[in-house]
């Protein structure tokens, strides 16, 4: 039997990174290694808070880049990296990042961001939504990014920013009132800028993609979603924007980008938000490439036995299943899924080593 404790780890802070990597190659299998991937993520006994900084407004507290990156540091070595939890850092500016690069103006609030529409008239304005990498939010994330792996080196590891394309990118640039017009109104220019904004996307990717992969082959690559990562091209399709429309509409203009991302990436998790999305599951659980769905009930929606439907139906299609239950619907979760091709992603209720443990030996009696 292999000591995981002796073993040499690419992580300082997580020892048995080897194990914990090959139940994630079972999951996006969806499959089981000796019990399926949990992600639990605890402060050390005795942690205190980092040290707060009074900024004149949020949006220099956001891009204080070197602050981040210190608060970063310091919450990783005062982290416990139990069960299948990595050391994985997310440099976050904001879901509607990319739109920013696109033209749109980007305003701060203390914890979150908001996009200001560009696109006021499509003949007017559709040719100045492009692309640029040479804008100041696009060089903070360079450097957010170079720093991380500067300062987790052997300790943790950046992922990629939460980029948003598709149909929320288009609603960020239009305004999601707007856009509900345009596809009856203006479907072809629509469609016209789901196309070039897709290959721009991707060439967006691909440049922080490499500038994590040049740092190191082999290393995992992550994003918002914990620790859940692939070892290839990995990220978080999504369409919020899909819970305004019919499924008509949604197979129409956006199902083909998202199918286009899907065989994009090596592996995916599909980020289906709110009960007005679930009208296009079946949709999106044909597409060959999806490896998995995580299902967000929203706010007032909790319980896994309200929505335990729905988590059958994903995992009969094939696809892995990202869960978030309290310790108590355990018992709920065993009766009605099979382990294999499942992630918890966060499991309400655990706040000491002693019972992460706990709760790992129960999962691994799950058969």
């Amino acid at each position: 039997m292999i000591d995981f404790e002796e073993e040499i780890s690419m992580f300082e802070y997580k020892p048995d990174y080897e194990k914990t990597m090959e139940r994630y190659r079972a999951f996006w299998a969806c499959d089981v290694l000796d019990r399926p991937t949990v992600d639990i993520r605890i402060s050390k006994p005795g942690a205190v808070p980092f040290r707060k900084k009074q900024y004149a407004s949020w949006r220099d507290q956001w891009l204080d880049i070197d602050y981040r990156i210190d608060k970063i540091a310091y919450e990783m070595e005062n982290s416990l990296f139990l069960g299948d939890s990595l050391p994985l850092a997310f440099p976050n500016l904001g879901p509607e990042i990319y739109s920013a690069w696109c033209g749109c103006g980007y305003d701060f609030t203390e914890d979150s961001t908001w996009s200001q529409p560009v696109i006021h008239d499509w003949a007017q304005d559709a040719g100045k939504v492009r692309l640029d990498m040479n804008h100041p939010l696009f060089k903070t994330l360079e450097r957010f990014t170079d720093g991380l792996i500067a300062r987790g080196k052997g300790k943790f590891l950046p992922g990629l920013t939460d980029f948003h394309p598709g149909g929320d990118h288009l609603a960020a640039l239009r305004d999601p009132a707007e856009l509900a017009i345009d596809l009856l109104e203006n479907p072809d220019e629509v469609k016209a800028e789901l196309k070039a904004s897709t290959k721009e996307y991707f060439a967006a990717y691909n440049h922080f993609y490499e500038k994590l992969k040049s740092t190191d082959p082999d290393a995992p690559i992550s994003s918002w979603m914990g620790s859940l990562c692939g070892e290839g091209r990995f990220y978080i399709p999504s369409n919020d924007f899909s819970c305004m429309i019919s499924t008509a509409m949604f197979e129409e203009f956006f199902l083909p980008g998202i199918m286009k991302e899907c065989r994009f990436y090596d592996q995916s998790i599909y980020h289906l938000d709110g009960p007005g999305a679930l009208r296009h599951l079946d949709n999106l659980l044909a597409i060959p490439e999806l490896g998995a769905v995580q299902w967000v009930c929203g706010a007032g929606s909790e319980g896994f036995s309200r929505w335990a439907d729905v988590y059958r139906r994903i995992q009969k299609a094939g696809k892995g299943n990202v869960l978030y239950v309290a310790m108590e619907e355990l018992p709920m979760v065993f009766e009605t899924l099979k382990p294999e091709g499942i992630h918890f992603g966060y499991i309400a209720g655990i706040d000491s080593e002693e019972t992460a443990r706990e709760v790992l030996g129960r999962i691994a009696k799950w058969k």
